[in-house]
Parts: structure tokens; sequence; C-alpha cells
């Protein structure tokens, strides 16, 4: 047996690894509901065991574990092939008491995603779960972050869908894919001395960009423009206390075309107008809790910096802050404040490379950091109060095997001092909300997701879009 190649892991796939914990686990995950097709067949899982069970090898990242495994904060950690890598561990079968409903699934999915990951194996896991209703199953994946973003996550899981309901074999997404080269994905050249040179003059480069955009962030504090979401600007709230490692997972699912409309009527984005949801329903919910802060919340928005045919792998995201405008009362009013906001922080990036908007971005977050060291949690300012996160997936509906994919939603991190994470798919003419939080900081979360739904006819009746 060869020695295993390695490796690097990206400074953020460190973050990632570093936030690890206890109480914090830093994996995010999916969920994908499906409906049999016509004249289902049994032993549909009796086939679909066979089939793992003659898994010997996967693709990368799935073959990928950790080279020091119980140091997840190693100089020299780096991902390696696992020799011996056991599919039966990875993939797994779950089922509810026939019949179950959403509310059964959202228990059982729950308290997957709030169990760890094991670092001497490939950090992942694949659940299929039976026994829903009306014959349906589920599929929920977890993977580590550190592993990949959800971007690449979402392109590897469509591997195993197809856009036929008369596809019967199409591969796992962990199975290996034929490839013209003979290589390995993982193999990789060795950096010559001038693709050295050329990352040292990408990161000056970027550092100037960088230094351009913190002066633009000075002006504004000492301005006092409230229109730029700035760090350290977020107010104190209930959602940004210590965690516990309990997880509560809820979901929503809203019309596409409804939101559309909205921002087209107001003239911002598809974006803009999550976060007005997003906004809207927290107010509520805060309100009736009466833990609604006076300042608004502030959202931390990942931002995919990929190009568009980018193969996916580690992580590649930059991150902006945005008003939720949770202070305002009229959701006409809080959808405008929250488009001047995102137009200003999109205007930060503008002309950025990638280098220039990771390093931005890190900067930016940096305060969160502060939230991992032992009772910060809830005493400072937190760098902003939630994640809100939108994944874009298929337009078109897709199957497995000839069971149609109705839904499928995301999962992701709440940690310490940031109790709450909303991350959003698109599918197929609908967004699907996931709404991951701590099952003690964020109580109640399926309230939340039901005031989601409802507020888009408030925002159609202030825009005339009804």
């Amino acid at each position: 047996m060869g020695i295993p190649k390695k490796k690097a892991l990206g400074a953020l796939d460190r973050a990632f690894l570093a936030g690890e914990g206890r109480d914090v686990m830093m994996h995010v995950g999916g969920l994908l509901e499906f409906s049999p097709p016509p004249g289902k067949s049994l032993g549909f899982y009796q086939r679909l065991r066979e089939e793992v069970a003659t898994v010997k090898e996967v693709d990368p990242p799935f073959d990928r574990k950790l080279l020091h495994p119980d140091l997840l904060g190693s100089p020299t950690q780096a991902w390696i092939s696992d020799e011996r890598f056991d599919i039966d561990y990875h993939v797994r079968r779950s089922a509810l008491a026939s019949p179950g409903d959403e509310r059964e699934l959202g228990v059982l999915v729950s308290r997957l995603h709030g169990t760890p990951l094991d670092f001497h194996r490939p950090p992942w896991e694949a659940h299929f779960i039976e026994g829903l209703e009306g014959g349906r199953v589920a599929l929920y994946v977890k993977l580590h972050h550190a592993l990949v973003d959800g971007y690449t996550g979402m392109r590897i899981l469509q591997r195993s869908l197809s856009s036929s309901p008369k596809d019967a074999d199409t591969p796992l997404f962990f199975a290996p894919r034929a490839r013209d080269d003979g290589k390995r994905a993982h193999d990789e050249e060795a950096p010559t001395l001038a693709s050295l040179l050329h990352a040292v003059r990408e990161q000056v480069g970027a550092a100037k960009s960088v230094g351009r955009a913190l002066m633009s962030v000075a002006r504004a504090i000492r301005s006092d423009d409230r229109s730029l979401a700035l760090p350290l600007q977020a107010p104190k709230s209930t959602l940004n206390q210590r965690i516990s490692r309990s997880r509560r997972f809820a979901t929503q699912r809203i019309d596409a075309a409804r939101v559309k409309r909205i921002a087209t009527a107001a003239g911002g984005t598809v974006n803009d107008v999550v976060l007005a949801i997003t906004g809207s329903a927290l107010r509520r919910f805060l309100t009736e809790q009466g833990t609604l802060p006076q300042p608004s919340l502030v959202a931390m928005v990942p931002v995919n910096i990929r190009p568009k045919d980018d193969p996916g792998g580690g992580n590649a995201v930059g991150a902006v802050l945005a008003t939720l405008a949770t202070d305002v009362r009229a959701p006409k009013e809080r959808l405008a404040r929250i488009i001047d906001s995102t137009q200003r922080a999109k205007a930060m990036l503008q002309g950025m490379s990638k280098t220039a908007i990771m390093q931005y971005s890190a900067l930016v977050l940096a305060p969160m950091m502060l939230s991992f060291v032992p009772g910060v949690a809830g005493r400072m300012r937190p760098a902003f109060n939630v994640v809100v996160s939108n994944v874009p997936g298929p337009d078109k509906p897709l199957y497995f095997r000839g069971w149609k994919l109705d839904e499928i939603y995301p999962l992701s991190i709440p940690f310490h001092g940031y109790g709450l994470n909303i991350t959003l798919q698109s599918y197929a003419g609908s967004l699907n909300f996931g709404f991951t939080g701590c099952r003690d900081t964020v109580p109640h979360l399926q309230r939340l997701a039901v005031y989601s739904g409802e507020v888009v006819s408030e925002l159609e009746r202030a825009w005339g879009c009804e």
C-alpha cells in the first residue's frame, strides 16, 4: 500500500475545523423528499442495499479523511484518502413509524443533525428514511463544512438525480465517475515557481482592494451612515447566546414566482425579498416573545465567488452584511431599506478579485471568532445576528430512480453566539427554506417558519402584487 496523497486545506476549511466542539458541530446537510412512481414496485430498498454493498471505492471528496483526526487544529492538517473505506458506515437506513408525517420527519432529522461526525472516517453520512405518508421516502445527507461548501454539496447531490422519470440507473452521488485521463479527481500537480509568484502578486493586489473597502467602512462609521451594515453594528439579541448541542429544524416552501413579482415591483432582487421575508418573520417572532431589539437585526449573507463553470470542492465563499430593517413597522419601507443596504454592500465588492473578497470577508467576520472564547457569547455585541443564505438549485423537476423529488431543504450550522441559521434552496419554481436552530436558544422554531410563509402576503399587498 502506497503513501496516501495529501490535499491541503484552505484557510476557511481550517476555520470550520477549528470551530468544531462539543456543542458546535460544523456540518451542513440536505433533506430531500421523494414521492413514488406510478405502480411503485416493492423491493426498492433491497435493490438499493445490494447496490451500495458493491461499492468498494468512492469519488473525492467522499473518500477523504483527516490526517490528524484527534488534532483538528494541527498546522500540518490535510486530507488523505481513506484506504479502509467502509461504505456501510456512511450509508444508513432509517424508518418512521408508518405513516410518518412532516413533524415526525423533522424530529428525526433534528436528532440526526445534532450528532457529531466521526473524524477518523471521511466526515459524511447519508440516511435513507422510509415510512412517510403516501409511500414517500426521504434522504438526509450531512457533510462537514471543511469538506465541501453548500454550493459544492448541492452540485454533488444532483449527480444522483435525473431529469427523466424513466432513468433507473443514475449512479449514486458518491459513486466513481469515468474519466478520460485516468486521473483521480484529487490528483494535483505540484505548484511551479511561476504559479507561486502569481499567487504572491494576487495577494498583494487583493490587499490594496481590501484597504480601499475598509476606508469606505471607516468613512461610514464617522458619518453615522446607517444604510451600510457595519461590523459590530448588530444589537444583542436572544438569538446570540451560547448554544447547546440539541438542534431543531423547520421548513417552509414559498412560490418563487410570488417572490420575483415583489422583487420586480420594488426594484430589488429575489435575495432582497428573501431578507425582507426573514426580517418580517423575525420581527413578529421576537415581538411575541418580548425580545425584539430596538436597533435593526443584521444578517450575514454568504456570497458564492466561484466562476460559473467551477466544479466546486473546498470553500470559496465571501460574505456581506445587510440590515433586516426589523426596526421598521411597515413592510414596504422595510424592503426599501433592505434594498438600499444590499446595494451598498455589493458596491463594496465591485472590482475586487476572488482573493480580495475572501480577505475582506475574513476581516468583516473576524469579531465572530470571539464567540468561541469561553464566556464571551451573549456578553458582547455580535458581528451579526443571523445567517441568511440562498443556494441556487435546479429549476426543473428531478427524479431518483423514477421517484420524483418533491422538496429539498438545506440544513446548516448554529454556533456559539449565533443560534439560528436560515438557508434556502431554489428548486423547480419554489424557494425551500430550512431553519436550523439551537433547541434551547431558539424555542418554537416552527412558528418562525410559519410566519415566513404568511408575511409574503403582506409584502404582496404593500407592493400591489396580489
